[in-house]
């Protein structure tokens, strides 16, 4: 096994975020540039083309906001639109299968938790080594406290 990473660490698509940042930045800009280059549009009508942009901003912001953060006490899932707080306890088996579109957590209480901020989509080598490292981490954090693991 290799060296484990220095916590705290976190884990994100790097690729997926930055296509995502670009293109927020570039669509606002441009349809702002056009609301105010097309005389004709009265001044709500242009506010109504920035308010547009804004709203599509919010949904490439909500893409790119997933991540997986390990620290010392657990790991904390950004997805969308939730965030959840996992002790190391909790996380059985950490699965990034061929087809998997991200890593998922299965947990002690029987359910299977997406972890999107580690996905293969624009960089599958470093989905993968990053799978790699987070599976690393739970199974040394379970062979340090296997009575914690115990439910």
């Amino acid at each position: 096994m290799s060296e484990l990473p220095t916590l705290p660490v976190t884990f994100r698509p790097r690729s997926t975020r930055v296509v995502l940042l670009t293109a927020a930045v570039a669509i606002f800009v441009v349809i702002t540039a056009v609301a105010m280059l097309l005389k004709q549009l009265s001044p709500g009508e242009r506010v109504s083309f920035v308010f547009t942009a804004l709203l599509l901003d919010v949904v490439l912001l909500l893409l790119a906001r997933p991540k997986v953060v390990v620290d010392e006490d657990g790991v904390t899932v950004v997805n969308l639109t939730n965030k959840r707080r996992l002790e190391w306890a909790e996380i059985l088996q950490v699965t990034l299968r061929a087809g998997d579109p991200w890593v998922f957590l299965n947990l002690s209480d029987g359910t299977s938790l997406p972890a999107l901020g580690i996905q293969p989509g624009l960089a599958r080598q470093r989905a993968v080594a990053d799978a790699r490292a987070l599976r690393a981490l739970v199974e040394a954090r379970s062979a340090a406290d296997p009575e914690g693991r115990q439910g």
